[in-house]
């Protein structure tokens, strides 16, 4: 299916990580000019060297910081102006009891994962009013509407993010601009490795082992049994990036693998 998204501008937060780099990957693939962000300036040339011609810009900015969203946009309308955001940056956060996290482990979520993306759409969605069509994808998580206890910080940030999701969609989708947000669940990659490994060494097993432990005890709704790729996930965020989706707005699409135990309502 061609997405119709030729020529169009796309910013992509943590572009040098897993879904970031997937979704910048589909996207570029139908023709979008790309403008990279991520906190490693290594990384994001990196990730710029294997898309290629497509990436018109990249900028290493802490998007926790007011001023470097800034200049990261000042930057992107240099380049035109942003058509499309897919926001992807993102921590965990401190895992535990809840009542242990301390206020710097719920700051520190709440500043990235959800204050992050209001920084970055306050930047950039006013241009993509003028021009009269955008397209705001977020990363939110299964963890927004199915919370772990041991994640109550992450919970928090991207539950705050799915309401934001819908908020924007409000007024912004009758300007043109429409918001969105996809929510993956157990993607295979360096973070969920690093859980895998230590839960493989915590049990005395093999990492497979671990992972198979981990589905069966922890996700027993996740009815595929394995963790995603992040180009399953990319596929569906560069749908919501399309022209195709242009009666799709301040929803939450599902790549979970069945992760979420209710109905998508």
């Amino acid at each position: 299916m061609k997405l119709n998204i030729d020529g169009r501008l796309a910013v992509i937060s943590g572009a040098a990580g897993g879904l970031g780099l997937a979704t910048a990957k589909v996207l570029a693939e139908d023709g979008a000019r790309l403008f990279l962000t991520d906190t490693s300036e290594n990384e994001l040339k990196e990730a710029a060297d294997t898309l290629g011609d497509s990436v018109v810009g990249h900028y290493a900015a802490d998007l926790t910081d007011d001023g470097e969203v800034a200049t990261l946009a000042k930057h992107v309308a240099e380049q035109g102006g942003a058509d499309i955001l897919v926001h992807m940056a993102g921590i965990t956060g401190a895992k535990g009891d809840p009542l242990e996290m301390s206020n710097d482990d719920w700051f520190a979520c709440w500043n990235t994962n959800f204050m992050s993306a209001v920084r970055m759409t306050r930047a950039l969605v006013p241009g993509m009013v003028e021009k009269g069509w955008g397209r705001v994808v977020f990363t939110v998580s299964e963890n927004a509407v199915q919370p772990y206890p041991d994640e109550a910080v992450y919970n928090a940030s991207k539950a705050a993010l799915l309401s934001y999701t819908k908020a924007l969609s409000l007024p912004y989708g009758p300007k043109g601009v429409l918001v969105n947000a996809v929510m993956p669940a157990f993607i295979e990659s360096p973070m969920t490795d690093g859980m895998m490994e230590k839960r493989a060494k915590s049990l005395g097993v093999s990492k497979d082992e671990a992972i198979k432990s981990f589905l069966d005890e922890e996700r027993p709704y996740l009815s595929l049994k394995r963790r995603g790729q992040a180009d399953e996930v990319a596929a569906v965020a560069a749908l919501l990036c399309s022209d195709r989706a242009s009666f799709t707005n301040g929803s939450a699409w599902r790549a979970d693998g069945g992760a979420v135990a209710a109905i998508n309502t």
